[in-house]
């Protein structure tokens, strides 16, 4: 009798129980499979909340929103590898993260800043840099899921990464705060800048990752670049713009010299491999 009172209506499964129909079972998940996921959507935060300051004229926390937002943007990928917490839904977040913190917040917050002077010039140039940076993302996410990758691969980026051009797109930005007029004349040219940095991202361009596993220090070298890295990070503290506008200078800089070195070992100026050509634009941009 007091089997009958709790289950009253028996369930009708003449084949027996099928366990797919109940759903999904709630089961635990560890911690450190949620922490990257947390750093991401912080990076995201980051990123929507410097379009939201750009909004209200309050440039300089802007800027650094933005930039706080693709430094966590650009260490959750590291952190899960190191707490061995990679998972395919959070490769699918950072994805979805990069085109916010690369692409439309930079874009946003230099277009408030300078190029809304150039009026639809200026927001022409911000959609082509926003949508350079989805292109690029894109491009880099099939690349990355080849199974057979080539070699250069661990050497070198095919055109400028979303990082890097976020950083160098808010270059007009920086030089306002150290005074410089952003008048029409500044916006106009703000904007040719803007369209160059969307086209380096989309580019062949080879340029240099430095994540090479071949790649090694001289012993004698170690604690000078050590004290080097921690002179930057000071400077950066102390003058803020100077050093990162010295920082985007630098960077275009050594782009020449990595397209040098990749022409002089494999003999081309840009990055040509087979199975990415414009008839396999579906795979491969």
């Amino acid at each position: 009798m007091e089997r009958d009172m709790e289950t009253p209506f028996p369930p009708f499964e003449p084949n027996g129980p099928d366990d797919s129909a109940r759903g999904p079972r709630l089961r635990e998940i560890p911690l450190r499979l949620v922490f990257p996921n947390l750093i991401t959507i912080l990076a995201i935060c980051a990123g929507l909340t410097g379009i939201r300051l750009a909004f209200e004229n309050r440039y300089e926390l802007a800027v650094s929103m933005v930039l706080l937002a693709a430094f966590l943007d650009g260490i959750d990928g590291r952190v899960a590898r190191l707490m061995k917490a990679t998972s395919k839904f959070g490769a699918q977040m950072d994805s979805l993260a990069d085109i916010v913190n690369f692409g439309v917040a930079p874009a946003l917050v230099v277009y408030v800043f300078a190029l809304d002077q150039a009026r639809s010039l200026g927001w022409i140039a911000a959609l082509i840099y926003a949508i350079a940076a989805g292109l690029r993302l894109a491009r880099f996410n099939v690349m990355a899921e080849r199974e057979n990758k080539a070699s250069w691969q661990s050497e070198y980026f095919v055109g400028v990464p979303a990082p890097a051009g976020a950083m160098l797109v808010l270059l007009p930005v920086y030089l306002g705060f150290l005074g410089l007029a952003t008048d029409r004349t500044f916006a106009y040219l703000s904007s040719i800048y803007t369209v160059l940095i969307a086209f380096l991202l989309i580019s062949r361009l080879p340029v240099w990752s430095g994540k090479s596993e071949g790649n090694r220090l001289r012993r004698d070298l170690v604690l000078p670049m050590m004290l080097g890295v921690v002179l930057y990070v000071a400077l950066l503290m102390s003058y803020t713009w100077e050093v990162m506008v010295f920082t985007v200078a630098a960077y275009l800089i050594s782009l020449p010299f990595g397209a040098r070195k990749w022409r002089r070992k494999y003999g081309t100026l840009t990055i040509e491999e087979p199975g990415i050509g414009d008839d396999d634009i579906g795979r491969h941009i």
